[in-house]
This record gives C-alpha cells, sequence and structure tokens, in this order.
C-alpha cells in the first residue's frame, strides 16, 4: 500500500531578523517532516506564507494549496499548530469541519494533536476560539504601540510622505527628499502667487515632473505605480491635497483612519479634530506665512469660467457691521465690472442686515491707494533701506571676517606641519628620542586635527562675485515695492489680512452728490487697522 500523499502549510506573521525565510519558519519545516517520515506520510510539497497574518485568507500560498487540493493532488495537510492555518475561529472551522473533509483532505495539527482523521477532535473548536482571541489581543496590543508612536510625533506610515524621505538612521524621522523638495516648494510659490491647483498641475505635467505615484515608484524599484495611481500624472485634487497638509510644515499628522475591526480590511475616515497632530517634527519645507497665505487664497470663493469676472478679494473683503464676506452682484453702472454686497443682505435681505454696496473699481482704486500710501519706498527711502539692510546683514564685513580667520587657521597649520616635519628631521638626526618624539608628535597632529575642524567649519568662502550677486537681490527686493501699478493676488494676501466695508451714505454738496462710505484696511505689518473716508 503506498503512503499517504501529504504537504506542509507554514505560516508566519512576520518576518524576523534572518536573511530569506525566517527561524520559525525552519522550525515548522523541521518539526513536521520528522513527524512525517515518522508516520510514513509521503512529503510532495510545501506552501510557505511568511510574513502574513493568520486573521487573513487571501494568502498566495494557502490559495495556491487550495487550488492544488481541488486538484487532488495531496491527501493530508500538515500543520504545526492551528494557528498556522488561521486565527478566525469562524474560518478556521470551516475550513476544519467542511472544506478540507469535502475534499477528502486529512488536516492534523502536530503540536495541537488534532488530526481530522480521528473522531477526537471536539477541542478544535476551542483552540481556535483561544487562537482568535491571541490575534485579537495582539492586534491592540500593536494598535496600542502604534497609538503610542503617533503621539511622540513618530511617523510610522509605509513610505513618507512627497518631498520626504525616511532618515536612514531612523525610520521614523522624516527628511527632505531634495528633488522631490524642490518640486514641493514650487507648488506652494504658485499657490501663493495665486495660480491655481488645475493650472499648477498642468504646469508639472507640461514639465514632465512625475507625480508622487510614479516618483514613488522610481524611489522605491519594486513597487508597482499602477497599485497607487490609474492617471500618471498631476491633478488638480492631488495638488490640493498637498496645499493642505501640514507635513510641509514639518508637523506630523497621522490616525486619520481606523480599522472597523481587526479582521476586516475595511477603514473608516476619521473626523480631523480626531487626527493625532504633534508640530515641530522634522525640517519643514515652506514657511508658515506661505502655508497660511496658500490657505486664506484657497478658502477664497473663485470662478474659474473662461472670461468671467474674477474678484481678487474674495476672502478679503467683509461687511464693516455684520462681518459676514462680501459677494459679487450685478451692476447697472457701464464703467463697473460688478459690486461688491454684504453676503447676508444677498441672502437674507434687510432682515439680516443692510446692503453695503460698493462698486468692484471704487474698492480697487481705495485699496490701491492705501497700498501706495503705505507701502511704495521712495528712491531716497530705497537707498537707505538698503545701507541699513546691508549694514544689518554684514553682507561685506562677513566675507572679510571668514577670509581673514580662514587665512589666520590656514597659515598656523602649515606652522604645526613644518613642526612635524622638523621633529621627523631631528628623530633622524638623533637629536631626540623616542621618549620625546611620540608625545611631541601626537600632540602636533591633535593641533593639526583641531586647526583642520575649525577650518572646516567656516561658512565656505564664495568670493566677491557671490557678495555682489546678494546685494542685487537685495536691492530688487528692496525696489519691487518702490512702484505698485496694480493689485495681485499675491500682494493682497501677503500685505492685508482684512477688508471691512461700512455701510455707504449719499450727500449733497457744491459738487453734486456724492456717496462716502467707511473703509477699514487691517495690514499685516501695522499695529492698527488703516481706516478710509473714502468718497465717490
Amino acid at each position: 500500500m503506498s503512503a499517504c500523499r501529504a504537504v506542509l502549510y507554514l505560516r508566519l506573521s512576520r518576518d524576523d531578523d534572518n536573511p530569506g525565510e525566517s527561524e520559525s519558519i525552519q522550525n515548522q519545516r523541521s518539526l513536521l517532516r520528522a513527524y512525517a517520515a515518522r508516520e510514513g506520510l509521503d512529503v510532495v510539497g510545501e506552501y510557505v506564507d511568511d510574513g502574513w497574518s493568520g486573521t487573513r485568507f487571501d494568502r498566495p500560498r494557502f490559495q495556491a494549496m487550495l487550488r492544488d487540493m481541488e486538484r487532488h493532488r495531496f491527501e493530508v495537510v500538515l500543520v504545526k499548530d492551528l494557528s498556522r492555518l488561521g486565527r478566525d475561529y469562524i474560518q478556521t472551522g470551516r475550513y476544519l469541519e467542511l472544506v478540507f473533509p469535502a475534499h477528502g483532505v486529512r488536516l492534523i495539527a502536530v503540536g495541537d494533536g488534532i488530526d481530522t482523521a480521528r473522531a477526537d477532535t471536539d477541542l478544535a473548536p476551542f483552540r481556535n476560539v483561544i487562537n482568535e482571541m491571541y490575534a485579537r489581543d495582539t492586534s491592540r496590543k500593536i494598535r496600542s504601540a502604534l497609538h503610542t508612536k503617533m503621539q511622540a510625533g513618530k511617523f510610522i506610515g509605509n513610505f513618507a510622505p512627497y518631498g520626504y524621505q525616511k532618515d536612514p538612521a531612523d525610520k521614523n524621522h522624516l527628511i527632505p527628499d531634495e528633488r522631490a523638495a524642490a518640486t514641493v516648494r514650487q507648488i506652494f510659490t504658485w499657490a501663493a502667487s495665486g495660480k491655481r491647483p488645475a493650472e499648477i498641475a498642468r504646469r508639472l505635467n507640461a514639465r514632465g515632473e512625475p507625480p508622487p505615484a510614479a516618483y514613488r515608484a522610481l524611489v522605491h524599484p519594486g513597487l508597482n505605480p499602477d497599485q497607487y495611481s490609474k492617471r500618471r500624472e498631476w491633478t488638480s485634487a492631488g495638488v490640493g491635497r498637498m496645499l493642505r497638509d501640514v507635513v510641509y510644515l514639518g508637523h506630523i499628522a497621522q490616525g486619520k483612519t481606523d480599522k472597523i475591526s481587526f479582521k476586516s480590511k475595511k477603514t473608516r475616515e476619521k473626523r480631523a479634530d480626531e487626527w493625532i497632530i504633534v508640530p515641530d517634527c522634522h525640517e519643514p519645507l515652506v514657511s508658515r506665512q506661505t502655508f497660511d497665505a496658500v490657505q486664506r487664497q484657497r478658502s477664497a470663493r473663485r470662478c474659474d469660467r473662461k472670461g468671467a469676472f474674477s474678484n481678487l478679494f474674495s476672502g478679503l473683503a467683509f461687511c464693516l457691521d455684520c462681518g459676514k464676506a462680501m459677494s459679487t452682484v450685478g451692476t447697472r453702472r457701464k464703467s463697473s465690472a460688478a459690486s461688491l454686497a454684504c453676503g447676508a443682505y444677498k441672502l437674507r435681505g434687510t432682515a439680516a442686515c443692510s446692503n453695503h454696496f460698493i462698486a468692484y473699481e471704487s474698492l480697487y482704486r481705495c485699496v490701491l491707494e492705501a497700498v501706495r500710501r503705505y507701502v511704495c519706498l521712495s528712491e531716497q527711502d530705497c537707498d537707505e533701506l538698503f545701507e541699513r539692510l546691508q549694514r544689518r546683514l554684514r553682507l561685506d564685513e562677513r566675507g572679510r571676517e571668514v577670509g581673514c580667520a580662514r587665512e589666520r587657521l590656514t597659515q598656523q597649520q602649515k606652522q604645526v606641519q613644518r613642526l612635524i616635519a622638523q621633529l621627523y628631521e631631528d628623530r633622524a638626526a638623533g637629536k631626540i628620542g623616542e621618549t620625546n618624539f611620540y608625545p611631541l608628535l601626537d600632540r602636533y597632529e591633535r593641533k593639526t586635527a583641531a586647526l583642520r575642524q575649525q577650518i572646516d567649519a567656516l561658512p565656505p568662502d564664495r568670493g566677491a562675485e557671490h557678495q555682489k550677486r546678494l546685494q542685487e537681490r537685495l536691492w530688487a527686493i528692496i525696489h519691487r515695492y518702490t512702484e505698485i501699478e496694480t493689485l495681485t493676488p499675491a500682494l493682497l494676501f501677503a500685505l492685508i489680512e482684512r477688508i471691512e466695508v461700512g455701510q455707504g451714505t449719499y450727500e449733497k454738496t457744491d459738487k453734486g452728490r456724492v456717496k462716502r462710505q467707511k473703509i477699514v484696511i487691517h495690514f499685516r505689518f501695522l499695529p492698527e487697522p488703516c481706516q478710509i473716508d473714502w468718497i465717490e
């Protein structure tokens, strides 16, 4: 009579530190092959799922074993214990009592002493329950450990966010990935200047910049980008998510989802107030000022229709009385593209507030005049500011100081090298013995090393040309505010926090009927708001 054909099923939920297969898998194999030899079973194959949880039954080699079972390639399955088969007591019981018997396959759990060919398998369901309880307890401990790491500001994701990479010295710490970080900074610069996510996405695609999913696959060649992105291009939604992500401020925001059950793959989105956010965990890629400017611009409602009116004051202009945002309304004035009115009045009429109407062009002229008055510099102001900043930055002095320090330390280093050379000559000439030679040599070498460290610590000497470029850049920045001809979204959001429009009143004057209206502009650089009595 021929021996029964048997296969081994081996599983471990996590790989150990050994290269290749884990030590536990090797132990399972040895145990099961020894058992098969004692019992006279013919081992015709084995299936190994190393690194797979027992709560999942979509394990690749387990599924391969089931397919071979349907082809009647074996009669016996050997496992170390029932927990190797699975830790979900319902699913494990189904395979144990229904699936395997339906195909005439006998399961033997060597460590548990269970053989489905015998009638004394009543304890198997209880063992399955205990195995699931163990899996549940392990899952709870893992979640607790991860929660503790998240609260400590440690990054626990599989892959670093776009713009960062995991620190080789600490996988829970992020450091900038310079190539992707440069793209992130460019995206925020464009957004702060008023570019919308769709336009930013188009620019990146035109430049051939790989989107985050494709870039991740470039950095990790083993990944398939199709699993993370279908379009293989930058999208406005993807850019929008990046512009909202506080990770680029140096913060860590984690715990955004959680699992419904440890046995289920499904997750649920958590509310923003449930996230775990820890500030200042790694190097930021954008400044707080730039990030806030982008958020203010994104909160402003804008119309993307071609040829449509674009309200520069969206997100900036508010009703002086009720605080609601000013909203665009139609106008009968031929010289005006639109008017602005209190949003509460527009929705609910006089029951909510008065109209606070102001022509868009009137508000534009009022704000432009105020910006010129408080921001624009004269040529004399520019010259004085340039001199003051140059003295404050000490551009010339720093360059000279660094050069002098480098020269002084280099001369000292050469002098010590001459002393070392002389020391060797004295030793060769017999003027100094071994007892004195080595202590002196050690002292001179330590002095040389200390001087080398001091030289390396100095800022690089970039020369007069670099100093000239710095001065030219400083001058260009200052002259940016000598003459402001038009208002732009970037300029408004950089200079102004809020604009408040009061209710207009009409007065009769010698020149006819005029409209008087109070406008309050909160400049970011002024301690008090600027109050303007606007007349048109």
